[in-house]
C-alpha cells in the first residue's frame, strides 16, 4: 500500500517537466540524486616503457607525447656526453659523473644504473610533482632499469616491452643508426639479442614494426585506457 502511494505522488510522465519528475522521484525515494561522478577519477599511473636498443623507444615516446594528453615524460639524468641534435633538459639532463654520484648520495633518484660505461637515473622530484597534479608518468628506460623498477614498484607500475617485428629487423636498425664503432655495434647487437628474452617479465608487449609506428603508439594508448578503466586501480607511492 505504501509503495502504491509513492507512485501516486509521481506526476504523469508525458505532462511533467524533467525537473518536476526528478523532484518527485527524489521525494518518493526519500533521497536526493547526486551529481558527483559515479566512479572516482582513476589514479595516476607510472608507465615503464622499455625494450632492446634500436627498437624505437624514442620514436614511440615522441609520437605518444604528440597525441596523448595528461602524460609527463620524465627526463632522465645521465653522465654521458650530449649527441648531435640533443637538448639538455629535454632529451636528458646531462651532468658530470661527479654530479650524478652526488644525486645518488642524496637519494634523489628512483633508480640508476651504469649502462655502456655511463650512468643513467630517474629523478624522484619530477615524478612526485606531476603525480600530485594527476598526470600519468612515462618512464623510458633500458632493460636493466626496468628490472630495477620492477623490484621497486612491483605490480603498482605498468610495464610495456617494445619489440621489433623480427631479430633481423632489429639488427638492421642498429646498423642504420651509425652512432657506434664496429666494436660497440657488436656489443649492442649481442646485448639486444639477450634483452629480447626479458619480454615475459613485462605486463604488455608491443610490436613496433618498421613503418607502423602509429599502430604501436595506438596500442600503447589502448593499454593506458584499459588500465584507467580497471575496477581495482594500481596505486603507487614514491
Amino acid at each position: 500500500m505504501a509503495d502504491a502511494q509513492k507512485f501516486h505522488t509521481i506526476p504523469s510522465l508525458d505532462k511533467a517537466s524533467k525537473p518536476e519528475l526528478l523532484r518527485a522521484l527524489e521525494s518518493s525515494l526519500g533521497s536526493s540524486f547526486s551529481s558527483d561522478p559515479v566512479c572516482p577519477a582513476p589514479n595516476p599511473l607510472i608507465i615503464v616503457i622499455s625494450g632492446p636498443s634500436g627498437v624505437g623507444k624514442d620514436a614511440v615516446i615522441k609520437r605518444l607525447r604528440e597525441v596523448r594528453e595528461n602524460l609527463h615524460f620524465v627526463v632522465t639524468a645521465t653522465s654521458r656526453g650530449m649527441r648531435p641534435g640533443e637538448v639538455n633538459g629535454k632529451d636528458y639532463y646531462f651532468v658530470s659523473k661527479e654530479e650524478f654520484l652526488s644525486m645518488v648520495e642524496k637519494d634523489e633518484l628512483l633508480e640508476y644504473a651504469l649502462v655502456y660505461g655511463d650512468y643513467k637515473g630517474i629523478p624522484k622530484k619530477q615524478i612526485r610533482e606531476f603525480m600530485a597534479k594527476g598526470c600519468d608518468i612515462v618512464l623510458r628506460v633500458d632493460i636493466q632499469g626496468a628490472e630495477t623498477l620492477r623490484k621497486i614498484l612491483g605490480d603498482s607500475g605498468v610495464f610495456i616491452f617494445l619489440v621489433a617485428e623480427s631479430e633481423v629487423a632489429l639488427v638492421e636498425r642498429l646498423i642504420d643508426r651509425k652512432t657506434e664503432s664496429k666494436e660497440e655495434l657488436l656489443v649492442r647487437v649481442a646485448t639486444a639479442k639477450e634483452e629480447v628474452k626479458y619480454a615475459k617479465k613485462f605486463d604488455y608487449v608491443v610490436v613496433n614494426a618498421q613503418g607502423k609506428l602509429e599502430e604501436a603508439v595506438n596500442l600503447v594508448g589502448s593499454i593506458i585506457d584499459v588500465e584507467k578503466a580497471k575496477v581495482h586501480q594500481r596505486r603507487t607511492f614514491i
